[in-house]
């Protein structure tokens, strides 16, 4: 183990630069459609949402990431078609929308067709767990720009609008239900893989919390998709959703100003455990960083919280508060 703590900034990925960034782009977007099609305002949450009539369309875009260089390093590509998907599809759910539709970019530096059968494969898996339809996509061949592949997409859904979900009606008081997560799913990874480079151990060898997997294949296993959700949202009162991606538990800030008490978390993956010890990560940089075993969360009066456990095989993690984000007695912010 080096004694240098490593960070995701270190890696390559500043949050707050990244955010900057952000900021300098949508500054420049102020046209706005009229009429049917409109963006509905006031809401900045995880997917973007369209005047539909009745209903509002959710959209979200969103790839891979820098996962599939250990696809590449492994050459197993049949699972980050999930990941595409997952990505797009869990932000959707966050809003309370389903998913309907979904379109593929796929840029490539050259043609394998076995390469090709293993990405639809897994959009293919992605999008009937998902249960909708890829309608559409583009492939581009770019050699002086792609170096391997790069996988991305965008997932069109819908939701009545009464029943957007986007966190104004959580109240201090409510239960955090947390669903535990497959693993890394596909944030992070840059880090991962400085990690990986410095610890001496190589893709191909055993994952070392496992008989039956090397660490590559524990780092590709695909992200999970929460559609068990769209049922809670049915049978209990939501109050608040988020998908726990890039910056870790900081993501909670996009459901309320209020603060998140978690006395109870979900138990981290050993996979998070391993690049935490190899790569002498601080609890406060992985918790900021990573999922930490909690893919999604589910915000709701304490009545509905046993049926939402019921229902996605989740726990009660904690409760809302006044102000802040704590796991136990670590503050995150």
């Amino acid at each position: 183990m080096n004694d240098k703590h490593l960070t995701y900034a270190g890696s390559g990925v500043d949050i707050k630069k990244e955010e900057s960034t952000i900021k300098a782009l949508t500054g420049k977007m102020t046209y706005m459609r009229k009429g049917l099609g409109a963006p509905l305002t006031n809401i900045g949450h995880y997917a973007g949402l369209l005047d539909f009539g009745e209903y509002a369309l959710a959209m979200t875009t969103d790839g891979v990431g820098s996962k599939v260089l250990i696809a590449n390093a492994i050459k197993k590509w049949d699972t980050v078609g999930i990941d595409c998907i997952a990505m797009n599809v869990n932000d959707i759910l966050a809003i309370g929308a389903e998913p309907i539709a979904f379109v593929d970019y796929l840029a490539l530096e050259s043609h394998d067709d076995s390469f090709a059968a293993q990405i639809g494969e897994g959009l293919r898996k992605g999008a009937e767990f998902s249960r909708m339809s890829i309608v559409g996509g583009e492939t581009a061949t770019l050699p002086d720009i792609i170096k391997g592949f790069d996988l991305a997409g965008t997932c069109l859904g819908a939701v009545k609008k009464d029943k957007i979900i986007t966190g104004e009606k959580v109240q201090v008081g409510d239960v955090i239900v947390g669903i535990p997560s497959s693993g890394i799913h596909s944030n992070g990874y840059s880090l991962v893989r400085k990690i990986i480079e410095r610890s001496g151990y190589s893709y191909n060898d055993p994952f070392p919390y496992s008989d039956s997997k090397t660490i590559g294949e524990e780092l590709l296993i695909p992200t999970r998709i929460y559609m068990e959700v769209l049922d809670v949202i049915d049978q209990c009162n939501v109050h608040g959703l988020a998908h726990i991606t890039g910056s870790g538990l900081l993501k909670l800030q996009r459901i309320t100003k209020l603060g998140f008490d978690i006395f109870d978390p979900i138990e981290p993956n050993d996979i998070f455990k391993f690049l935490q010890r190899e790569g002498n990560v601080d609890e406060l940089e992985m918790y900021r960083t990573f999922n930490m075993g909690m893919g999604f969360v589910i915000i709701l009066p304490h009545k509905d919280a046993m049926k939402a456990v019921e229902l996605t095989g989740g726990k009660i993690v904690g409760n809302i508060v006044e102000s802040g984000i704590r796991v136990k007695e670590l503050t995150i912010v």
